[in-house]
């Protein structure tokens, strides 16, 4: 009884943490959100000119050690299945440091991309400077981008949803509610959540 109340509580502060505003987050302005030419996991350069008729994207900055991240793939899947064909395909960036894990090397990244039958591009931010760029801060943080006049536009960052462990009991899907209103001509709802997961080291230079 003591178990599945102190369950319960971790999973209440987890929903609490994801709804609340990242203070300390700082989106960048659209003309600082650059373009990037990443190894992809089948061995060819991916960068957004990529996909020229893309309304916007899924950006999701993610990695093969944390548990939290690992909840997700089928999940990225499902979004990436959906929403390309609409105009909004999904990218997987991991720009872990790969001095502290292993795990997050590009080998071990084709392994886990072939393993779990991705159906989106899983890069590898080899330098760290993606997410820097975006100001990535967990895996998994989620972004939408819109394309607009003279770059991108961040309409979301954040969590992907509202419960990482219970696909079931979702209740707030904040990536695809964000792109809905998007595709529907409106404004998105919640532009922004605090990204649960593990943090993003980088490495001093």
């Amino acid at each position: 009884m003591m178990k599945y109340a102190f369950l319960s509580s971790l999973a209440l502060l987890a929903v609490v943490l994801i709804s609340l505003p990242s203070f300390d987050f700082q989106a960048p302005k659209i003309s600082d959100i650059q373009d990037f030419r990443l190894k992809n996991v089948d061995g060819r350069m991916v960068s957004m000119k990529d996909f020229p008729d893309a309304k916007g994207f899924i950006i999701i900055f993610t990695c093969n050690h944390c548990p939290f991240a690992n909840l997700y793939p089928p999940r990225l899947n499902a979004l990436n299945e959906k929403y390309k064909p609409l105009g909004y395909p999904l990218i997987a960036i991991s720009s872990t440091d790969t001095i502290l894990y292993e795990e997050d090397t590009y080998p071990k990244m084709v392994e886990k991309a072939t393993d779990e039958a991705f159906n989106f591009p899983y890069l590898f931010d080899e330098t760290q400077s993606v997410a820097q760029n975006f100001k990535a801060q967990k895996t998994p943080h989620a972004y939408v981008l819109q394309k607009v006049k003279g770059g991108w536009d961040i309409r979301y960052n954040g969590a992907i949803d509202d419960n990482g462990g219970e696909p079931e009991a979702v209740t707030q899907a904040f990536v695809a509610n964000a792109v809905d209103a998007l595709l529907a001509g409106k404004s998105v709802a919640v532009h922004e959540t605090k990204s649960i997961g593990c943090q993003i080291y980088f490495r001093k230079k």
